[in-house]
């Protein structure tokens, strides 16, 4: 039975995966940030995240600090974040199997022409953040299982430098099937696969959701938006909060955009942090 995943404290964290040097960060959602939010200092990238203590953030649409609060910590504003009910990893892992056995034995979509394997999802059947990417590339349809090249190497120092394990998130991709030259999905084809998509969240039933890139976080919002536009921010898809950032493959084109993942990434820390889960904290597996 799977440990169950562990709880994150509000730590800074050593950044092993690579944030751009010489370069003063402007904080996650500056853009957007409201004019009435308090003004804060750059947070330099390389130093920051060698540090004991966590770097000074200003406060994103979305979230708000509470009077008293030392700075750099922020909370969630919005709606209630999701109760989890009691963890059972065996139920949910067997319900995630049976959806994976409805995907390989799908023709829903033209895609199913030229995969080699499907591609589910993988990690902990009850994480509390859920990755959420595009679809499965050439490495992927090899060995049927998401982000396993060299964005999917990536992805897993981004996590582990969240302190976590690749075993203690749930990844997965909007599509199940690898897309022709590892083109966008098509509409039709993240339609077909939006069942599984659902039925994969609903049985994790993560707290947060990242979503990698555009067709993942316009496919949850039921928007038609750049990444650059949904970024600084909490969205929702059926209550659950989201994140958005850029995709692992899209950093290796254009390392610069690390520094921003980066900050997308600490507010989602941020927010776990603020909200324990009950079941982690107890261990709980009953009900």
């Amino acid at each position: 039975m799977p440990d169950a995943p562990p709880v994150l404290r509000p730590t800074a964290v050593a950044a092993s995966w690579s944030a751009p040097p010489g370069r003063g960060s402007s904080s996650a959602g500056a853009a957007t940030v409201p004019a009435t939010a308090p003004a804060t200092a750059p947070v330099p990238i390389q130093t920051t995240f060698l540090k004991d203590e966590p770097p000074v953030l200003p406060v994103a649409p979305g979230l708000r600090r509470p009077a008293g609060r030392e700075p750099g910590v922020v909370e969630y504003r919005g709606p209630s974040p999701i109760v989890r009910g009691p963890c059972r990893p065996e139920v949910r892992a067997e319900a995630l199997a049976e959806l994976d056995r409805q995907v390989r034995a799908c023709t829903n979509c033209r895609l199913h022409e030229g995969r080699t394997n499907t591609v589910f999802g993988t990690g902990h059947p009850c994480a509390r953040v859920c990755f959420v990417g595009e679809g499965p590339g050439a490495e992927e349809d090899k060995r049927g299982e998401p982000f396993v090249g060299r964005a999917g190497q990536l992805l897993d120092r981004i996590v582990a430098a969240m302190k976590l394990r690749r075993s203690d998130v749930y990844i997965c991709n909007t599509v199940k099937c690898r897309p022709p030259e590892n083109r966008t999905p098509y509409p039709d084809e993240i339609e077909a696969c939006g069942p599984y998509l659902r039925g994969q969240l609903e049985t994790v039933a993560p707290q947060v959701i990242v979503a990698l890139g555009r067709p993942a976080a316009n496919t949850l919002l039921g928007v038609n938006t750049a990444v650059g536009e949904l970024r600084g921010r909490f969205h929702f898809h059926r209550d659950i909060p989201v994140r958005v950032t850029y995709h692992p493959a899209y950093l290796l084109r254009n390392p610069d955009a690390k520094k921003q993942t980066w900050e997308d990434v600490q507010h989602v820390m941020r927010f776990l942090a603020e909200h324990p889960d009950p079941m982690a904290l107890s261990g709980g597996s009953g009900g």
